[in-house]
C-alpha cells in the first residue's frame, strides 16, 4: 500500500529526487514512517507519484547513503532507527538520557583530567563509547585463528591484501563513484605515510608541488620532508583558486575538494572541472584527499574528483581514520592506471606498513557488513553532534561569533568577535576545563590566520554534553554572558 504523498514541484528549481528525499528524510525523523518499515517499491512509488523511476531510485540511494534506510537484499528498502537531537533539559531538571538496553548515557559534567580539562574539542577525536567492539574483537580472533596463519604472522604482500583491496575498491565506487581495481590500490598507515610513498615511488622529490592555503600542515610537513618545493596558492569562498595555480609552475597539487581543511568550503563542480581542465593542460597531476567524505550535512553529495576524472590525472588518497579507529592506521592510495603499473616493480623494496592481522581483520569486518552499518551509525551520530553544537553556539553565542565551514566534516571554525586573540581564548577557556585550538599552524605563515579563529572538534564530545561545553565558553569569553542568561 502507498502511504508516500509528498508535494513535488515540478516547477521548483529544486531537482525531484531531492525533494522527495527531503520528504522521506523528514518522515522518518518525525517518527511518521517508524524504523523498520518497508518504503514502497521504487516502480510502485514512481507510477504513485508520476515520475521516473530515476527519480524515486535516486532518492532512495540518498536515504541509504545519510544512513536513513537500508536496502535488504530481495526484500526492499527500510527505514532504520534516527535517535532524537540531543536537547539539554533546564538547569536544575536535568535527567540522564537512557541509551538503548536501558543503560545510561555519559552523564552532563565529565570528571575533568589530572589537568582539569572536562571537554576537549580536539579535532581528530572519534566516537569511541558507540564503537561495535565485539564485532571487531569477533574479527581478530577470525583472523588470528585462520587456517593459513602464515598470511597474518608474515610481512604480507607490500601493496596490501588482495581481497581487502578488492572491498575497498567496491566500497569506493558505491559510496564515491569511484571505478578502480584492487591492482590500483596501495595500503599505507595514515595520510602522512601516503604522502610519503608517494614521494618515494611517483616520485614527487623535488617537484614544485602546489598546495591550498591554508591547508592541511601534516601534508605540508611530509612533501617538505621529502625534498617537494612547495607553492602555496590562496583560496577564496569556494576553494582554491585555480587562476592563480595556472600561475605556477606547479606539476602537482594537493587538495581537499570534498571538505577543504580547514575552512571548510566544498569545491563546486564547476571548479573541480577546471582542476581537471588545468591537470591536462599542464600534465600535471591531482593529489585528492578525501579524508571525511563519509560526513557530509548540508546539500547533495558532489562526486569525489577521482569519479571525474577520465584522463588519469588524480591520484585519490583516502584513510579508515574517520570512519573507523585512528589506531588501525589504515589508509589507501588509488593510483592511475599508468601509474600504478609503473610502481609495482618499485613496491617490492618496501615493506607493508599495515599489520597483515588488521589487514584481515578489516577484511571480514567489511564482507560480514559490520563496516557499512558502522558507518551509517556514525554518520547519523556526528550530525547529531554537528546539530547539538550548532545549537549550542546559536543559542549561547549568537551574533558573538561566525561559524565558518558547517557543512561537512567533524569540525568548524568559529571567529570569536570577542576582541581577545586565539590565545586569549584559548587561556580564559582551559580555566573553566575546556580545551579549544587555533587552527594558525595550517597556514602556511601562521600569522595570516585571523587571531579571533577558534577551532572546535566535536567527533569524540558526546552530544549530551555540548550545550554545558559551549555554555561554559560563553561565560568564559563574553563578560556580560551571565547577565545575558
Amino acid at each position: 500500500m502507498i502511504t508516500l504523498t509528498p508535494t513535488l514541484d515540478k516547477t521548483s528549481g529544486q531537482p525531484l529526487y531531492l525533494q522527495l528525499y527531503a520528504y522521506i528524510r523528514d518522515e522518518i525523523e518525525a517518527g511518521a514512517i517508524p524504523a523498520g518499515d518497508k518504503l514502497p517499491a521504487i516502480l510502485a512509488l514512481s507510477a504513485h507519484l508520476k515520475v521516473s523511476k530515476n527519480t524515486v531510485e535516486t532518492a532512495y540511494q540518498q536515504l541509504v547513503a545519510e544512513g536513513y534506510a537500508e536496502s535488504r537484499s530481495r526484500s526492499g528498502l527500510y527505514a532504520l532507527p534516527v535517535e532524537e537531537p540531543p536537547h539539554a533539559p533546564p538547569s536544575g531538571k536535568r535527567k540522564h538520557p537512557q541509551g538503548r538496553r536501558g543503560t545510561a548515557a555519559p552523564p552532563f559534567s565529565p570528571s575533568p583530567d589530572a589537568s582539569g580539562i572536562a571537554f576537549d574539542f580536539r579535532y581528530g577525536d572519534v566516537e569511541m563509547e558507540r564503537f561495535p567492539m565485539g564485532a571487531w574483537r569477533r574479527c581478530l580472533l577470525e583472523a588470528l585463528n585462520d587456517s593459513n596463519q602464515r598470511r597474518v604472522l608474515d610481512y604480507g604482500h607490500p601493496q596490501g591484501e588482495e581481497e581487502l583491496r578488492s572491498e575497498i575498491a567496491g566500497y569506493l565506487y558505491q559510496s564515491r563513484g569511484i571505478p578502480c581495481t584492487a591492482s590500483q590500490i596501495v595500503l599505507c598507515a595514515g595520510t602522512q605515510h601516503s604522502v610519503s610513498m608517494m614521494c618515494q615511488l611517483i616520485p614527487l622529490r623535488g617537484m614544485r608541488v602546489a598546495l591550498e592555503d591554508p591547508g592541511y600542515n601534516g601534508v605540508r610537513t611530509s612533501l617538505y620532508g621529502h625534498g617537494c618545493e612547495l607553492v602555496h596558492v590562496p583560496l577564496d569562498a569556494d576553494g582554491i583558486q585555480v587562476d592563480r595555480l595556472y600561475d605556477t609552475d606547479a606539476s602537482a597539487v594537493y587538495i581537499t575538494p570534498s571538505h577543504q581543511f580547514p575552512l571548510g568550503m566544498v569545491l563546486p563542480i564547476q571548479r573541480r572541472n577546471k582542476l581537471l581542465q588545468w591537470a591536462n593542460e599542464r600534465n600535471g597531476l591531482i593529489i585528492e584527499d578525501d579524508y571525511d567524505s563519509e560526513f557530509r550535512y548540508v546539500g547533495q553529495p558532489i562526486p569525489a574528483l577521482k569519479a571525474m576524472d577520465h584522463n588519469d590525472r588524480v591520484i585519490y588518497m583516502g584513510t579508515l581514520s574517520k570512519s573507523f579507529l585512528p589506531a588501525a592506521r589504515l589508509s589507501y592510495i588509488v593510483l592511475p592506471e599508468p601509474i600504478a603499473r609503473s610502481v609495482r616493480e618499485k613496491l617490492v623494496l618496501y615493506s607493508q606498513p599495515v599489520s597483515p592481522l588488521i589487514q584481515q581483520a578489516m577484511l571480514r569486518f567489511m564482507r560480514e557488513g559490520f563496516f557499512g552499518r558502522h558507518v551509517r551509525k556514525m554518520r547519523r551520530l556526528y550530525q547529531l553532534k554537528h546539530r547539538a553544537l550548532l545549537a549550542a553556539l546559536q543559542r549561547h553565542m549568537g551574533a558573538r561569533i561566525e561559524i565558518i565551514g558547517q557543512k561537512a566534516g567533524l569540525h568548524l571554525l568559529i571567529d570569536v568577535k570577542a576582541g581577545i586573540p586565539s590565545a586569549g581564548l584559548i587561556d580564559l577557556a582551559s580555566k573553566v576545563g575546556i580545551r579549544v585550538y587555533s587552527p594558525a599552524v595550517q597556514w602556511s605563515t601562521p600569522s595570516q590566520c585571523p587571531p579571533s579563529y577558534i577551532m572546535l572538534g566535536f567527533g569524540g564530545l558526546n552530544e549530551y554534553t555540548i550545550d554545558e561545553a559551549v555554555g561554559r565558553l560563553a561565560g568564559a569569553w563574553f563578560k556580560d554572558y551571565d547577565e545575558v542568561n
